[in-house]
């Protein structure tokens, strides 16, 4: 699928049939937007702009000369943008191509941001003048999307530390499961914004755009810089989390050992004391005496106190 963004003085036309797309309106786009496009389209934009795409493979390749690359009135980016599902989480490459005042995005999946962006850039499409403008505020916009899912995974690790502390219920593997994917979710934020840092670093030195872009250029890598700093802030948290259960696990686990440990104490005297009178040698008084029997199980009872006694004055149980 094809959008194609017209600006018509201050006003913002939208074309989505490549028929509509004739000489009267090819030289004011300003935004070319492609969702999962097919082979036709691709072709009729690469011959209708005389523009040539990357293919899917290309873009992503994870070195800074395939992310970016810059040559005559063009620039090319492959960013990385989060796809956050309740299922998993996932970096998607979004291609952009900067082709003197025109911005073309090449992407194969729908996108939160894209659609925040067209509902600000119908609002007013006066702030627009080019592609730059265009590409910053999407920039712009992911990164304060990527902030909300790092605040959010923040809350979510606090509300999992006091579970651990306070509600834990010998819910194992679930505890370890969620503390897993909310490392996976971290890292794959960090992948992210590594990724954007070193775009927007390349970006600023460019030559291509007005100086007045800079600035929001500067904003957005301090602010990419924060949250990557926040991004290891949580890497600790979550390591000193599984820390933290871990040792509680082993608390646990020696508390039931140390049961077992007590029970066998306890039940060890009065074991050989029915080991002993349970032979049958021949030469045993004990076999003998009329309150034999009854002498016995006081024995044995006594046996089992007196270990509880010690073991309660000592402060073990």
């Amino acid at each position: 699928m094809i959008k194609c963004y017209v600006k018509n003085e201050n006003a913002i036309a939208l074309i989505d049939t490549m028929s509509e797309l004739d000489g009267d309106n090819i030289e004011k786009v300003i935004w070319i937007d492609m969702l999962m496009p097919t082979y036709d389209e691709i072709v009729f934009i690469e011959n209708t702009f005389e523009i040539k795409f990357p293919t899917k493979q290309e873009t992503e390749e994870i070195e800074i000369s395939s992310r970016y690359w810059e040559e005559n009135d063009r620039i090319e980016i492959n960013s990385f943008f989060l796809v956050n599902t309740a299922q998993n989480s996932h970096n998607e490459t979004v291609s952009f191509i900067l082709y003197k005042n025109l911005l073309i995005s090449i992407r194969y999946t729908a996108l939160y941001t894209f659609d925040e962006f067209n509902r600000k850039f119908f609002a007013a499409p006066k702030q627009f003048e080019s592609g730059y403008d265009i590409f910053c505020q999407i920039l712009d916009i992911r990164i304060d999307a990527d902030a909300d899912i790092i605040e959010k995974l923040s809350r979510d690790i606090t509300r999992l530390r006091r579970h651990v502390f306070t509600d834990y219920t010998n819910d194992d593997e679930e505890i370890l499961e969620r503390i897993s994917s909310l490392e996976d979710l971290n890292m794959q934020l960090r992948e992210n914004l590594n990724d954007k840092q070193r775009i927007m670093s390349s970006f600023l030195k460019s030559t291509k755009y007005k100086s007045a872009l800079k600035g929001d250029v500067a904003i957005m890598l301090k602010d990419i810089k924060s949250l990557i700093d926040y991004t290891d802030f949580n890497f600790e948290r979550l390591e000193y989390l599984q820390n933290i259960f871990v040792g509680l696990l082993s608390i646990e686990q020696n508390k039931v050992i140390k049961m077992f440990t007590i029970m066998n104490v306890i039940f060890l005297p009065p074991t050989l004391i029915a080991s002993i009178y349970g032979m049958n040698f021949t030469i045993m008084p004990e076999l003998q005496w009329h309150y034999g029997y009854l002498v016995s199980i006081f024995l044995m009872v006594c046996s089992s106190i007196l270990p509880l006694y010690l073991f309660k004055r000592k402060g073990w149980i």
